[in-house]
């Protein structure tokens, strides 16, 4: 069975990843470098399902700091394929923190991307973002979309700078690729700064939720298990196939407004939420909407997850890991 490289597998995304592909049959080499962000022990929770998986090793790696770095954790690993979800995220932390998004994202990517070359590895599922389509006026959006203006956080900037570089290296190195642009994806082990994570605390505390604008902005929600298909699925289809360089969107299709969101996040705790409505937060968009009838006819892409029952399981978790944390 092939052997995969995974970048940032402990985070919320990317541990999924491993444990779907491991399932699979995968060997599974992860790499993260805990980034503080947010606090360690969480990622290593994520792990904890699979870190002593015998196809499963673990190597702790800061990729801005070059491709000498991951010829040194990696010295002779076979790989066969590389899922790269490692970056730094959050569109709002990007418009206070610019260049740490672009050493991460683009000069690490860059590094990666250059490992991959020396190494022979022609491979790659790169983790994009629905971020990359901005204000675009036309919904839903399609993957063929001129996006050079679109971008308005350096967040999304830095997700289509490493667009830009796969295709790069497609052409002058026969890198297959497929770019998968992520639409707001949700589920057990979200990271805790997330609004639907959040909103789930406030409202076991008792505590007003806030309302950035006047709860009109739509996101398209994808349950994680969903999102992770598409993921497994593109994996599939790139090993199976050459020169290959797909950009597809792995969304579900269906905006739901915050102010909907946040009446089915209180239905799922059981709680009426109180709203505390604040001025809209600088870099954020008004709506994501993905055209997913691409994903569909490449991959068989089809998210299974309504938002109830998806919200009904996160919920579940977050119950159960905030007892054992108390």
């Amino acid at each position: 069975m092939p052997s995969v490289l995974v970048t940032g597998c402990a985070g919320f995304i990317g541990s999924h990843v491993c444990q779907r592909l491991l399932a699979d049959g995968y060997r599974v080499v992860g790499l993260d470098n805990f980034d503080p962000f947010y606090d360690r022990t969480l990622k290593l929770a994520n792990m904890a399902d699979f870190a002593q998986h015998p196809r499963f090793s673990f190597h702790e790696v800061e990729l801005q700091r070059g491709a000498e770095s991951l010829a040194d954790a990696l010295p002779a690993d076979p790989i066969d394929l590389v899922v790269h979800l490692a970056a730094k995220a959050g569109v709002g932390p990007s418009v206070r923190q610019p260049i740490a998004y672009l050493e991460n994202n683009v000069i690490g990517t860059t590094h990666l991307l250059e490992w991959m070359r020396q190494r022979g590895i022609s491979k790659l599922f790169f983790a994009s973002s629905s971020s990359v389509y901005g204000n675009t006026p036309e919904r839903p959006f399609r993957e063929d979309m001129p996006l050079l203006q679109a971008c308005i956080s350096p967040y999304a900037a830095s997700k289509l700078a490493g667009e830009q570089l796969t295709a790069t290296y497609h052409h002058l190195y026969q890198l297959d690729v497929i770019n998968a642009r992520f639409f707001t994806v949700y589920g057990p082990r979200q990271r805790p700064d997330l609004a639907i994570h959040k909103f789930v605390r406030l409202l076991r505390a008792g505590q007003p939720i806030p309302v950035f604008g006047d709860g009109t902005t739509a996101r398209d929600y994808t349950y994680v298990a969903d999102t992770v298909d598409g993921i497994a699925r593109g994996v599939q289809y790139l090993l199976t196939h050459t020169d290959v360089y797909q950009t597809i969107n792995l969304g579900n299709n269906n905006p739901v407004t915050l102010l909907d969101l946040i009446q089915a996040i209180g239905t799922a705790v059981g709680v009426t939420p109180e709203l505390q409505f604040q001025p809209m937060q600088a870099g954020d968009v008004d709506v994501t909407y993905a055209d997913i009838s691409k994903a569909h006819q490449l991959l068989g892409y089809a998210p299974q997850t309504s938002l109830a029952d998806g919200l009904a399981q996160f919920v579940a978790w977050e119950r159960a890991h905030a007892a054992v944390a108390e």
